[in-house]
């Protein structure tokens, strides 16, 4: 099969892009086996400890046998695995291995929009090699991860970002999957809808309820009547329903902030009340922080009374927040800060901030700019 752009008649060939997502597979347990030889094929887990504490950031494909998965509560994933191996996440290594991940990409394309340590977009309609097949390229940046991390990767081809993510996770683990133009509507349309990226699982269930399986079904809504049930994101359904996706690959995207809020139809009257909606609230975000692959080392806590005003308050720590104990306990004492106990509150909200990835970005920034000086 091949990736060239004449297949598409009713596309001219200008427009047609080449985008490849490049995804990790099992990104921090792959490194710990790596690294480890005890925990090669065996249930691994990265993140929470066998005492039922935390969440689980990444699980190898032995632990998933078994329904084991990232974001979930460890004490879940160790009542699906009882003999379940818990190592602690090295974030320095894992980003030390995916800026060598990154160089590679560069051999390639200055196009390249990391979603997290561990996948990335790139745009490669044009390359810095001049090769004209984007699963060519594919092939080759697979190849490269292998010999420099021994680490395998997953790869999605096809004309935009929406395609490409969705292709990269078909054939997992070290998959090399292509959506041609030609391929691409007819795809989507038997894909089911809760494998389509950017519909999580509450609208997935809720388009079932509709009759909506899979992406003929969704397919045959106006996009009248998907912005009426679901929304403005009803506009980006009608789209990739057909395949389409017209966002570009945006270079050095950096995450500022992960965060989870609440607002509540009736105001929380007690501290009893906040303090248990924290801890919701505080589930949500080590889920996404796991779901992110990071974490942050300023936790902001966000209170708006009843009367709609609106404070926040933060703490930076020298160590990154990744286990959720650590966050309700710093949460719970930023909240003796405000004024809740006399004040009923309507909304509450955790975020991290100065994240692993925007010092990265800092960092590289700050590197370019003495190397700049020291050649001037």
């Amino acid at each position: 099969m091949t990736d060239s752009p004449a297949s598409n008649s009713t596309t001219p060939v200008s427009a047609i892009r080449k985008i490849i997502h490049l995804d990790m597979d099992a990104f921090f347990a792959s490194v710990e086996q790596r690294d480890n030889p005890a925990y090669r094929g065996k249930p691994l887990v990265v993140g929470g400890t066998p005492d039922n504490r935390g969440v689980v950031a990444a699980a190898s494909y032995e632990a998933r046998k078994f329904g084991v998965h990232s974001a979930m509560p460890a004490r879940t994933a160790i009542q699906r695995c009882p003999q379940l191996i818990f190592a602690r996440p090295r974030f320095d290594v894992y980003r030390q291995v995916s800026e060598t991940i990154r160089e590679i990409f560069f051999q390639y394309t200055d196009l390249v929009e990391p979603l997290s340590l561990d996948e990335a977009y790139l745009d490669v309609t044009s390359n810095k090699k001049g090769l004209p097949s984007a699963t060519l390229i594919a092939k080759e940046i697979k190849a490269l991860i292998v010999q420099e991390t021994q680490l395998t990767a997953s790869a999605g081809i096809s004309i935009n970002k929406f395609l490409a993510k969705t292709a990269s996770g078909i054939n997992k683990p070290n998959g090399l999957t292509l959506i041609p133009p030609d391929k691409a509507e007819s795809f989507v349309e038997t894909l089911p809808i809760e494998d389509f990226y950017g519909i999580g699982k509450v609208t997935a269930s809720k388009m079932r309820e509709l009759g909506v399986h899979n992406g003929a079904h969704l397919k045959q809504w106006t996009e009248a009547d998907l912005c009426r049930t679901f929304g403005k994101v009803g506009s980006y359904y009608f789209q990739i329903a057909r395949g389409r996706d017209d966002r570009q690959v945006t270079p050095n995207r950096i995450r500022k902030s992960i965060g989870a809020e609440e607002s509540y139809a009736e105001d929380l009257n007690s501290r009893q009340s906040i303090i248990e909606a924290l801890g919701e609230i505080a589930e949500t975000l080590i889920e996404r922080i796991a779901s992110n692959k990071s974490s942050g080392r300023t936790l902001t806590l966000k209170v708006k009374y009843a009367d709609y005003q609106q404070v926040t308050r933060s703490r930076t720590s020298t160590e990154s927040f990744t286990e959720i104990g650590n966050i309700i306990n710093v949460a719970l004492e930023l909240l003796d800060t405000t004024e809740v106990a006399s004040r009923n509150a309507r909304l509450l909200g955790l975020a991290l901030s100065n994240l692993d990835c925007e010092r990265e970005h800092e960092k590289a920034q700050e590197e370019y700019v003495q190397l700049t000086l020291s050649l001037a």
